[in-house]
């Protein structure tokens, strides 16, 4: 697992947007000095200084051709060996000209080396502790000059094995500390400061190291680099910036900075080149998301009203304009109103020719008759959004693969009826169908929640604001609630790994969860082929305005489940005002990126003396009203990969029908999903069933196993309702496993199809074993299937699974009555051919006074009664079943939530048999009551 991370943060880190700032890779390891956890407090030094940080713990990039991108190599590492190849690769980048910067620990690296040991210029040998300053030996020296040197807590390095030829630079009681050497055209800057946080959080250390660096990259680098000056952040007084931080002096707002020279201090992903689309040039401001038509277009959604100025239906001051670049130099020239005077807008989506519109209170749809791009339709399609916190209400629609417009919400919550049914719900994800006749809540979120996010295999992901940047959606809740009794997860589970985030500036301002996700909006995975493989169908975009940055999160499946890990950034600025917002890939398989451009992006809680600093008023968005809030600025950039070849773009505004059927079959998910639409939303399943099963055969899976054609290709189908037999099994035996989930979760709820999925029980893949086991959930009971079913219940494929055995619970309570008679059947000696073994024979009975013989009372001994609701009466009655013995009787004439029940302590991976005799009489449920039960609950 190390090297594959290696290899995900080898691409992921930080670039340059502009030639001006300098790219060092930084070489660290898992070792005790945690070299991951101080690379960020380096960033924070010198990204402002235009010094820009890639952070890999993989040494193999020594020698792959990864040191040909990099300006200089640092190594901080204990790693213990080094192989030829890799030290062939440092040896001759760095006596070929490369500078070489190995700190603290890194003379204590790759032992197997003494050419190693004497690149650097001597090898650790030993070391005590203490609070120190070094003594400047050579002040005329480049490094030096100027420098005052400074005090931290570190270790007292003494080394051995030293060259002649270092040049010492600075000295410990006598020790040399700090030296340079020149081998070949390289340039070596070694210092033993470094040992943990303490020094590297020093203003000093940064100083040292960035001379170090300087000098190191040779003076003609030098002279380049220090002659292109950065833009000056210049700074105000006069603004109450909210101080939660609690620095000894509140950040004081700098300039608005133009987009050219916003760009001078930001960084992007090694590999990756930025450029800017649009901005408040073209008259644009504070854009809120981003969509695509099935032309390509660009539309954006604009506000000005968020997030304290909400109107009445026609007031507001916000809009939807669609983006061109009419004359193909990569910025749009040309913008289009297509609505106006709404309030509020957070989000939309294609769908039934036109536009769904998310705007608290309603959800509304929008469409254009006559083709002039201009909304002549605006209908609503349901409401009861709650608008008492703007920034905690609906966003994020999205198509889905199941035909559904998907979309998420924060705590502010829904109240409403829609499709003739009550809900009441809020944080979480939801669904609703396309014309706003049914909607469902799919599953609930920790706290506000502003993502959401599809991958190409169907996996739902989200993230929150606070503290949870990637959330994973396993099952749904409309599966739980179809099962009475079945304990369900109280809140979707977090998958992030990582809880930091990474700025390139220490004048991050932020209310809580400092140094971590505070605001994180957005979790569009990367779905197209223009970037490095490592990206496909793996990085998530997770916006941090509050960070000034994008982070990516690397996805990676563990069995039926995922863990986010950390792949650092894609973008982050100094610029104190950028504040990306929106992030996702677009037509053309570059990652498009709202930047919201203000110095204040918090919405609450409102300061007050105690906690910010001064006393702010609240407006009626429930964000505090300030002056900062800029509402004239906003930038769109779009990120594309140095190499990388852009997606095939379409025009699918036509309906052809061989357009829609090669665009579904596209590298590039954006337009394998419109394509789909289009395609359900025509109905017409004579033209394009042939086809599309046609596509489900000769789609082959790509590098990553992703057969994105057939998966959208049954989905498709499945919108047409022209799914059959054929399609399910061609579906289930496809080479890609998302073909195969696909097919699972398209397959008619009818007995006939049973089959097909029993055949696929055994699936190799976790995904495609836990799609199966749903269906099978939502098949007509059989005793089959149920029998099948206990044949499975000591599978460790599922039992060792995170959600298998949640799937695997699901589908034998639907088929309980097979898997009850299977396991009578085995626990029976009568039906057994042979004599049974001894381990086949039922043990006594574990509930004591099951028969209820003993009598404490009214009640059995062992036995209590509880009241959850209401009033009941429990007491003996005889005769029993069968008219013997005694029975319990649990009564209530107004209701109520009653139960006996009986404690038993039971063991990890144990089959039980449980039975009871349960009657019923003039039994009546009230307020959703699920009648007479047998439940079996966990205790604490």
């Amino acid at each position: 697992m190390k090297t594959l991370l290696s290899l995900v943060l080898i691409t992921a880190f930080l670039g340059s947007a502009e030639a001006n700032r300098l790219e060092v890779l930084f070489l660290g390891d898992e070792g005790h000095h945690k070299p991951a956890e101080r690379v960020p407090q380096i960033m924070e030094g010198l990204g402002p200084r235009g010094v820009n940080f890639t952070y890999t713990a993989d040494p193999n990039c020594l020698h792959d051709g990864t040191l040909e991108n990099f300006d200089a190599l640092m190594i901080y590492a204990n790693i213990g060996k080094i192989t030829e190849e890799q030290e062939k690769g440092i040896l001759d980048y760095v006596y070929d000209g490369g500078a070489f910067l190995p700190i603290h620990c890194a003379s204590y690296c790759f032992l197997n080396s003494m050419q190693y040991v004497k690149l650097v210029g001597a090898q650790f040998k030993s070391h005590g502790t203490g609070t120190f300053s070094t003594k400047i030996e050579k002040p005329g020296h480049p490094i030096m000059k100027s420098f005052k040197g400074f005090e931290t807590w570190d270790e007292t390095y003494v080394h051995h094995k030293g060259t002649k030829d270092r040049n010492i630079l600075q000295t410990r009681e006598g020790e040399p500390w700090t030296w340079t050497r020149e081998p070949g055209k390289g340039r070596v800057f070694y210092t033993a400061y470094g040992h943990d946080q303490r020094t590297w959080s020093k203003p000093g250390f940064h100083d040292l190291v960035f001379r170090g660096l300087i000098w190191a990259i040779g003076e003609k680098k030098s002279k380049t680099f220090l002659s292109t000056k950065l833009p000056k952040l210049v700074r105000r007084d006069g603004d109450l910036v909210p101080n939660y931080e609690r620095r000894p002096e509140p950040i004081k707002v700098h300039q608005p900075l133009s987009p050219e020279q916003s760009l001078k201090h930001t960084q992007v992903a090694n590999g990756i080149d930025i450029s800017l689309f649009a901005s408040e040039e073209l008259g644009l401001y504070s854009v809120i998301e981003i969509d695509w038509d099935e032309r390509g277009r660009a539309w954006v959604i604009e506000t000005r009203d968020y997030p304290n100025e909400l109107k009445p239906t026609e007031l507001g001051k916000d809009r939807i304009r669609i983006l061109e670049d009419t004359d193909g130099d990569g910025k749009a020239d040309k913008a289009t109103l297509f609505a106006d005077k709404l309030s509020i807008p957070t989000g939309m989506c294609f769908a039934r020719g036109g536009l769904i519109v998310q705007m608290a209170p309603e959800f509304i749809f929008l469409k254009d008759t006559n083709g002039d791009d201009k909304a002549d339709i605006r209908e609503t399609l349901f409401s009861g959004w709650s608008t008492g916190d703007t920034h905690a209400g609906p966003s994020n629609l999205k198509y889905g693969f199941d035909n559904w417009i998907w979309g998420v919400m924060g705590y502010a919550g829904f109240n409403g009826k829609v499709g003739g049914k009550d809900h009441r719900f809020g944080q979480g994800v939801y669904r609703f169908k396309p014309d706003g006749s049914e909607l469902e809540f799919l599953g609930r979120t920790s706290n506000n929640t502003w993502g959401l996010g599809f991958s190409e295999n169907n996996d739902v992901f989200i993230s929150t604001a606070n503290n949870q940047s990637s959330v994973y959606m396993p099952i749904a809740k409309t599966h739980y609630d179809r099962f009475d009794g079945l304990d369900q997860p109280s809140r979707l589970p977090g998958i992030d790994s990582n809880k930091k985030f990474f700025p390139i500036t220490p004048n991050v301002r932020q209310v809580d969860v400092f140094g971590g996700f505070t605001a994180a909006a957005g979790h569009h995975l990367y779905t197209a082929r223009s970037f490095p493989k490592d990206w496909w169908n793996r990085s998530a975009l997770v916006n941090a305005p509050t960070g000034n940055l994008v982070y990516r999160a690397q996805v990676r499946p563990e069995g039926s489940h995922f863990v986010a890990e950390n792949g650092w950034n894609l973008v982050a600025s100094v610029d104190e005002w950028f504040s990306p917002i929106y992030s996702e890939v677009g037509p053309d398989g570059a990652i498009w990126m709202s930047d919201w451009y203000s110095f204040l992006i918090q919405h609450n809680p409102t300061p007050n003396k105690g906690r910010g600093g001064f006393d702010a008023k609240r407006g009626r968005g429930n964000a505090f009203e300030s002056p900062l809030r800029d509402y004239t600025r906003t930038r769109i950039y779009r990120f594309t990969a140095k190499d990388g070849k852009p997606s095939e773009t379409f025009d699918l505004s036509k309906k052809k029908p061989k357009d829609l059927l090669k665009a579904i079959q596209s590298d590039n998910m954006f337009w394998r999903m419109h394509a789909q639409r289009l395609i359900v939303e025509s109905e017409d399943s004579a033209t394009f069933t042939q086809p599309l099963k046609g596509i489900i055969k000769s789609s082959e899976p790509d590098e990553i196993g992703i057969a994105g054609g057939a998966i959208h290709a049954l989905w498709a189908l499945h919108g047409l309702g022209a799914v059959d037999s054929e399609s399910i099994q061609v579906g289930l035996n496809h080479k890609s496993a998302g073909a195969r989930r696909a097919a699972a979760s398209v397959t008619p709820r009818k007995e006939n199809f049973t089959k097909h999925l029993l055949k696929s029980i055994n699936d190799p893949d976790h995904q495609v074993r836990k799609d199966v086991l749903l269906a099978l959930s939502e098949m007509p009971p059989s005793e089959e299937i149920g029998n099948i079913l206990f044949s499975k219940r000591k599978d460790n494929f599922i039992l060792n699974d995170r959600w298998l055995p949640t799937a695997f619970q699901m589908a034998c309570s639907r088929h309980g009555a097979g898997y009850l008679k299977a396991a009578l059947a085995k626990s029976s000696p009568a039906n057994a051919t042979a004599p049974p073994k001894a381990a086949q024979i039922p043990k006594e009975n574990l509930i004591l006074n099951s028969g209820f013989d003993a009598i404490d009372g009214t009640m059995p001994k062992n036995w209590k009664a509880r009241n959850y609701s209401g009033r009941a009466d429990q007491r003996i009655v005889s005769p029993g079943r069968g008219g013997k013995g005694n029975a319990i009787m649990i009564e209530s004439a107004q209701g109520a939530d009653s139960s006996i029940h009986f404690d038993l302590k039971v063991k990890k991976r144990t089959t039980y048999q449980l039975s009871a005799w349960i009657k019923t009489e003039g039994l009546k449920t009230i307020r959703g009551g699920r009648g007479a039960q047998l439940n079996i609950h966990a205790l604490p």
